[in-house]
């Protein structure tokens, strides 16, 4: 199958748009012919998940595009970085890591970018609408541009995503095209009671669930009694696509592209059909726990990064409280969304209960953590899923009340109400 090119990507391909445009675009036609791809695309903006600083080689790929004079042709969003370049030192992290991160974070943003460093770019105002071809990595925020929003992106890797922004072009393949969103699997929730569905607990937990039946396929949820709003459906999507590798799910009813059960099938009959009841769900939500007792030295919120409606969720339940003065009590967050919080007046009720903010990164890319911290709490099923195996710790799945409410008493405390109906 041979790739189609405009006059315009072979003159980037020969170097007539300078040898970074050169380069990024001979790796960007090499993966577009081993992908089969026909031909490209052009695209309105990107996101790069090449920001975290996980290595020399990724430091280096980066150093070598700006030294080359590498500008991004679309807006750009840029993800998580390695470091809170302002309090790192207040955590574990070592000053040569620190160091390696903020050289590679000064290597993007000198390629024009716009210095977001969130993984949840779709609470920023580069947010894309409906239809839009764009380049994203990270993994929810793939999820949510293509499930929620009806924006356009394959699963773009590290090191990649940078190429396709700079030449402004990606491989027509996968998800960019419109037969390839099409359900493949029916995901039919049954007898789930409507207090647990209007639930913060249950999209994490069920999204958990879904990663892990679907994989790489889109699934269908149908069943759903409730609108959910944006952070349920962000935490379904990071769950799936942590879990499983889901870059797009629909759900019949709410998300855009399936306003009914047919048209999210595109007319075809589902592969498999799968029965999500109680049964299911509380073994999904036991599954988020690895830990063998009710030990608790940190609670953990924020993966994907939090949002103002959850910080104006959280600053009422900690509201004239304090936490455990031996539990460290952590929300990551971006730059923008903590503004915003402070604008609100919402971080003096966090700041009096002892809960510390990090901006810019994540706790699961950043070695922040010391280590007399073993056991942890969080309300992401994305943070529950990495922890033992990213940073070797135990770790508990609750609700936010649950994780407010441990951190108060010293050890972990979980509401079952909801989980045992």
């Amino acid at each position: 199958m041979t790739l189609a090119l405009t006059d315009k990507d072979r003159a980037m391909l020969r170097g007539d748009h300078g040898p970074a445009t050169k380069m990024a675009m001979s790796i960007l036609v090499r993966m577009a012919e081993i992908s089969g791809a026909r031909e490209l695309l052009d695209i309105t903006g990107a996101h790069i998940d090449s920001t975290v600083y996980i290595g020399d080689a990724g430091l280096e790929f980066a150093e070598r595009l700006a030294s080359l004079g590498a500008k991004v042709a679309v807006p750009t969003t840029l993800n998580v970085s390695g470091l809170d370049e302002h309090h790192w030192r207040e955590w574990a992290v070592p000053n040569e890591w620190a160091r390696q991160a903020h050289r590679q974070m000064v290597a993007y943003q000198s390629m024009g970018t716009i210095p977001t460093w969130t993984c949840a770019p779709y609470q920023t105002e580069m947010r894309p609408s409906f239809g839009q071809q764009i380049a994203w990595g990270e993994s929810n925020a793939i999820a949510f541009a293509n499930s929620v929003l009806g924006a356009r992106t394959e699963r773009y890797p590290d090191l990649f995503d940078i190429c396709c922004a700079i030449t402004g072009r990606v491989p027509a393949i996968g998800l960019h095209l419109t037969e390839n969103r099409a359900g493949k699997l029916l995901l039919r929730l049954k007898d789930i009671p409507q207090a647990l569905q209007e639930s913060d607990n249950f999209y994490p937990v069920f999204g958990h669930f879904m990663g892990k039946v679907a994989f790489d396929r889109i699934p269908v949820i149908e069943g759903i009694n409730v609108i959910p709003n944006e952070d349920q459906l962000k935490a379904l999507g990071a769950a799936g696509a942590s879990s499983g590798a889901v870059g797009m799910f629909h759900m019949v009813g709410v998300t855009p592209e399936a306003p009914t059960l047919e048209s999210a099938f595109q007319g075809k009959t589902p592969e498999e059909t799968i029965m999500v009841g109680m049964d299911e769900l509380r073994q999904s939500r036991q599954e988020l726990t690895h830990s063998d007792d009710d030990s608790l030295d940190m609670v953990v919120l924020g993966s994907p990064h939090f949002s103002l409606a959850e910080f104006k969720l959280l600053a009422p339940l900690v509201q004239g409280k304090r936490k455990h003065p031996r539990v460290k009590f952590l929300v990551t967050s971006s730059r923008a969304m903590v503004s915003l919080a402070q604008r609100a007046g919402l971080l003096d009720a966090l700041q009096s209960f002892g809960a510390q903010l990090t901006v810019d990164t994540c706790i699961l890319t950043s070695p922040m953590l010391p280590d007399d911290v073993r056991h942890l709490m969080t309300n992401s099923a994305k943070f529950a899923y990495y922890t033992p195996g990213l940073l070797g710790r135990q770790v508990t799945f609750g609700s936010l009340k649950d994780c407010v409410a441990s951190a108060v008493d010293g050890k972990i405390v979980r509401d079952e109400s909801l989980w045992n109906g």
